[in-house]
């Protein structure tokens, strides 16, 4: 029996779909653990390109059961639009259940989204606007709709009467916005849970029952652990927590039952919207990684932030997760530098800093220490050992490895499920 956790070790955006994926074709259940449709999986196989934002990457693999648990907050549109353009491309959904627990993101949720952003100024996070937020607020003060409320229309009115009243007060008074319909509201949720009551299930009994029986289960975070609400460069963070100890609560399994936490990094660092980046690269280098890594995002098309890979931030998640392997994707990206510079280190009045600060005003100031390694300039997309891959960049890997202080077990060099290498890392 294996319980996987994948994560990000970053700040999202690191290619966990295509681990997922093909992972997953040996799975028996894929469980998606926290984030919303603000979060975007990218999968590349012999049968097109596939763009997931709730649904768990699993869901190609016809004899997996895929879960969303209840750590994730769910739009039911977007989740029945995902659902409806998978069997418009002929794949069976069936094998989709979504725990009764998990929240749901409202039509007021993104309005007020958009409006605290838009009130923040100068000051906005840069979130999605897709009312991720909002909803898990709403999730914390206890007055959530969840998926459970809406297969019963009777029960839905009388959980939202009181919070549609709140929801208007504030909406209309505060930012001048059109109130909600209330009759409309409930008849248009009412609508989804028929829709919906088919894959809604008791799922946390459902992934027990296959951890206890032995089966093969992944655990499929969103986002990454540099986003997570508590160990993030806040505030510039999501809403959930994408830590392992998070992913866990969100599926709804024991800690104990984990034994591999899988830590996908980039071969150098990504990040969108706002919020401090040490190793951000505003120059030709930034921009050719962000043209050879196509860093726009799934969700939102925003042209992501480009620099090099931090080691000190890598090394600190590796550590707040107990990540036992590391996946390092678009290792490709890198093929045509000359050198390539790895973050060793910070510097903050002089003096060197081992791990990220926790006030992100402080952490705006922190100056990296670069080590510069020498390129390969070799083309590495069609490699299939990391044996075969030039000694400059089994070099390189050796050395992010010892930085990290975890084994990379997995190397990226393209978008396509083939394009994983999966032998261990020797220089």
């Amino acid at each position: 029996m294996a319980v996987s956790i994948i994560l990000g070790g970053q700040w999202g955006d690191e290619g966990k779909g295509k681990l997922i994926d093909a992972l997953a074709q040996q799975a028996t259940v894929v469980v998606r653990a926290n984030g919303s449709a603000n979060a975007g999986h990218t999968v590349v196989t012999d049968r097109g390109v596939f763009k997931f934002h709730l649904i768990p990457s699993g869901i190609l693999n016809p004899d997996c059961l895929c879960v969303i648990g209840a750590g994730v907050v769910v739009d039911p549109g977007i989740l029945l639009d995902e659902l409806g353009h998978l069997q418009e491309r002929g794949f069976d959904t069936s094998n989709l259940r979504v725990s009764g627990r998990s929240h749901l993101i409202m039509p007021y949720h993104p309005m007020l989204d958009q409006a605290e952003e838009q009130r923040r100024g100068n000051n906005m996070i840069g979130t999605t606007q897709r009312g991720n937020g909002p909803a898990y607020a709403d999730k914390a003060a206890r007055r959530g709709v969840r998926a459970v409320d809406i297969i019963d229309a009777e029960y839905l009115m009388s959980v939202l009467e009181p919070v549609v009243e709140e929801k208007n007060a504030i909406l209309t008074k505060i930012y001048g916005l059109p109130a909600i319909d209330i009759k409309e509201l409930a008849e248009t949720y009412a609508a989804y849970g028929e829709q919906i009551r088919p894959y809604v299930a008791d799922t946390e009994t459902l992934v027990l029952d296959a951890i206890e029986g032995g089966q093969d289960v992944l655990l499929e975070g969103a986002q990454a652990a540099m986003l997570d609400i508590d160990y993030g460069t806040y505030p510039y963070v999501t809403s959930s927590s994408p830590t392992a100890a998070g992913i866990c609560q969100g599926a709804g399994v024991a800690p104990s039952a984990v034994t591999q936490v899988i830590g996908v990094y980039k071969a150098y660092t990504t990040r969108v919207g706002e919020g401090t980046f040490p190793t951000e690269l505003n120059d030709d280098t930034g921009a050719l990684l962000r043209e050879r890594g196509i860093e726009f995002g799934t969700t939102t098309g925003r042209p992501r932030r480009t620099g090099w890979f931090d080691a000190v931030l890598a090394r600190h998640t590796a550590r707040l997760n107990g990540i036992s392997d590391v996946a390092l994707t678009k290792f490709d990206v890198l093929d045509t530098l000359e050198t390539v510079r790895v973050c060793v280190g910070y510097e903050l009045d002089g003096e060197r800093v081992t791990a990220p600060p926790a006030r992100h005003d402080v952490f705006e100031r922190l100056v990296p220490i670069y080590e510069d390694i020498p390129g390969w300039q070799s083309d590495t997309t069609a490699i299939e050992s990391v044996s075969d891959l030039p000694t400059a960049a089994r070099r390189y890997l050796s050395r992010v490895e010892e930085l990290i202080g975890v084994q990379v077990s997995y190397v990226g060099v393209g978008p396509h499920r083939k394009q994983l290498l999966t032998d261990h890392v020797t220089a």
